[in-house]
């Protein structure tokens, strides 16, 4: 018998990215090592790392921003569920509207284009700038941004999004050159790995592809395939093993 709801959204997924339990531990210990007491994490989703660094900084306190009202109710029950209820809040806003003071440590992961309007590339410059003035002195930011890992082909970038250009990212050595510009150090220097990128992807489409293979003939069954089949086809015949995705942890440079 067909559902009569249409398929879950995104349960496979731990992190809202191509991040692996490892990597994700690793990068904790790192930000919880300066003792941060504030944590903004923009374009925060449910907000999973942002949740991990408070349980390992006991007393911090962190606000996650995002336009998904969906993903903030996650949040705000792994919140309740963790004890953690009374250190977080989850805001639906923009990144413009919700920001509000310097915090120690900011995330940004795969959600720079909030923080700007302009379009790819500009937008990682502009994005750059706005974080370092988020930051507080001595703080981090941890962001998380594309990249080409080699230049794309005029076939590749056809099979991407539409509209896809080979100018709209730029490769590791400009991405970690922009952040320099904007006041950073880098601290560390990380992409994510294949293995990675394919946990991501599987997750992301799991939960809908055994949804349409128990529901063929759901009225929104068409509909769905065709979004999932489109979005297999960019990863598949685009992107994938070309662009990437940076984790940078950056450290501003006194003023």
């Amino acid at each position: 018998m067909d559902d009569i709801t249409g398929p879950p959204r995104l349960t496979r997924l731990t992190f809202h990215g191509p991040l692996s339990e490892e990597r994700a531990a690793d990068m904790i210990g790192r930000l919880a090592a300066t003792g941060p007491a504030s944590v903004l994490d923009i374009g925060c989703g449910w907000g999973e790392l942002m949740l991990r660094l408070l349980e390992a900084v006991p007393g911090a306190a962190g606000v996650g921003i995002d336009l998904n009202e969906e993903d903030l109710a996650r949040g705000r029950a792994n919140a309740e569920a963790r004890g953690l209820a009374d250190r977080v809040r989850f805001v639906q806003a923009s990144a413009a509207e919700a920001a509000g003071e310097p915090s120690d440590i900011v995330l940004c992961l795969g959600a720079s284009h909030a923080l700007s309007d302009a379009r790819p590339p500009e937008h990682t410059t502009n994005a750059l700038r706005a974080l370092r003035g988020l930051v507080r002195p001595g703080g981090r930011v941890l962001l998380g941004e594309g990249f080409w890992q080699r230049p794309p082909a005029a076939a590749e970038l056809s099979a991407m999004w539409p509209d896809a250009g080979a100018a709209e990212m730029y490769d590791l050595a400009g991405l970690v050159d922009l952040a320099v510009d904007a006041g950073f150090r880098p601290g560390w220097i990380e992409t994510a790995s294949r293995d990675e990128w394919e946990r991501f992807e599987s997750a992301y489409q799991a939960d809908v592809e055994e949804w349409l293979a128990a529901n063929p003939d759901h009225p929104a069954a068409k509909e769905t395939r065709d979004r999932v089949d489109r979005h297999r086809d960019m990863w598949l015949r685009g992107y994938r093993d070309i662009m990437g995705l940076a984790y940078l942890t950056l450290v501003p440079v006194e003023r």
